[in-house]
């Protein structure tokens, strides 16, 4: 997937801030947000992803995500909840605060299956510590959260239609990004 610019961004801040570039926030998240203990937030960065229950009702938890060419990725076990949610709406939302900005995805999550895709984001995953391998059309690997059920884990790509950025530092501001 080749990386996107928004289409439209809308300034949201009501204390007349500037709006926040697009390159800023993308740069930022190409940057990297870390997720292991002591390496950001306030012990560490925790990226949430949001999902829509059958009935309707939320359905948040943490995920393990990486940042790649302009989209989040996330695993997810076949049995578990987030991945029977996306299976009948793949909407989702994830977000996650960092500094300089609190940054929430709208968008839709598909599977990835594509077998030079997997290896590239389990490249991310073992530079970043977690030691994913690709077997079949999905991850494994010794551990993984446990919330994450059993392997394998199916990887997913969130392809953004909407970014929020919320400043948490000078300049500070408000920017939605519409793709």
């Amino acid at each position: 997937m080749t990386r996107r610019d928004p289409e439209q961004r809308t300034n949201l801040d009501g204390y007349n801030a500037p709006p926040i570039s697009w390159e800023r926030v993308r740069d930022h998240l190409d940057s990297g947000i870390t997720q292991g203990p002591d390496t950001g937030g306030p012990n560490r960065h925790t990226i949430w992803l949001g999902t829509v229950d059958p009935d309707g009702a939320p359905h948040v938890v943490p995920v393990g995500a990486f940042w790649d060419n302009g989209s989040f990725y996330f695993t997810s076990g076949p049995g578990t909840r987030k991945s029977k949610n996306l299976a009948t709406n793949p909407e989702c939302v994830m977000s996650v605060a960092t500094e300089p900005f609190d940054i929430t995805v709208e968008g839709r999550a598909d599977r990835v299956t594509n077998p030079d895709d997997l290896e590239r984001i389990a490249v991310i995953a073992r530079d970043g510590g977690w030691p994913a391998r690709v077997e079949d059309d999905a991850f494994t690997a010794e551990f993984s959260a446990p919330s994450a059920g059993p392997p394998p884990w199916y990887l997913y790509r969130v392809t953004a239609e909407r970014v929020y950025a919320f400043g948490t530092a000078e300049p500070y501001g408000a920017t939605r990004f519409s793709f």
